[in-house]
């Protein structure tokens, strides 16, 4: 099971030195969350701090674009030091060649649904996805409660995935803290997205992560 924080949590006047304190918590990727203010109703972070994020780790930067018509910035962000590239299936006219672009440019893609939309909507790629992406909360904002239901939807996706022999990560983004990660991990998901459950612990960003750490099943 692998632990990914979410710097849209994070003190921003110390981006290098939050991530440290996660990578030292035991953190295995960085999350990075891009909105653009059109197909979520908030405007975060581009490229530029996707590349300060770079420099500042070795870890895997898990680049989510929730944003509208991610082809026109697939580039930049693999420039800036993506590792993944998740775009979101509501978005995406033609999926398949979005990802096939994200591959072209030596990235591991990815794709992640809301939470009304159905897994059909990425059946047509399964063959080719790295990453699985269920949102548990409607993406925009950090620090929403999670979406219960979504639990059931990691089942259903992990069934679909091990269907089709993909070796796909199965990652669960949203309201995820160390009341909810042990059932996750049971339903099959293999990657935990935390932002204000890691960066809002009263104790620090590093013992945020060992505490979800240590709610995962042994």
């Amino acid at each position: 099971m692998k632990i990914a924080p979410s710097i849209l949590s994070c003190d921003f006047s110390r981006l290098g030195e939050e991530i440290v304190a996660v990578k030292e918590g035991g953190a295995d990727w960085i999350h990075v969350d891009v909105m653009d203010g059109h197909f979520v109703p908030n405007i975060t972070i581009g490229p530029v701090v996707t590349r300060g994020a770079r420099h500042s780790t070795d870890l895997p930067l898990d680049v989510h674009l929730m944003i509208e018509n991610p082809e026109d910035y697939l580039q930049s962000f693999a420039e800036a030091g993506a590792t993944f590239m998740t775009v979101h299936a509501e978005v995406c006219t033609d999926l398949a060649t979005t990802v096939n672009q994200i591959h072209s440019l030596g990235v591991k893609a990815g794709v992640a649904i809301n939470p009304e939309t159905g897994l059909e909507a990425i059946a047509s790629v399964l063959g080719e996805l790295d990453l699985l992406v269920i949102m548990s909360v409607n993406p925009g904002f950090g620090g929403q409660a999670y979406i219960p239901r979504s639990t059931e939807k990691v089942a259903e996706a992990r069934g679909l995935l091990d269907q089709y022999r993909s070796s796909a990560e199965l990652e669960v983004d949203g309201g995820v803290d160390d009341t909810n990660a042990a059932a996750l991990q049971a339903a099959g998901a293999s990657v935990l997205v935390a932002g204000s459950a890691i960066y809002g612990h009263p104790d620090g960003p590093e013992t945020g992560v060992k505490t979800i750490r240590e709610a995962l099943l042994s």
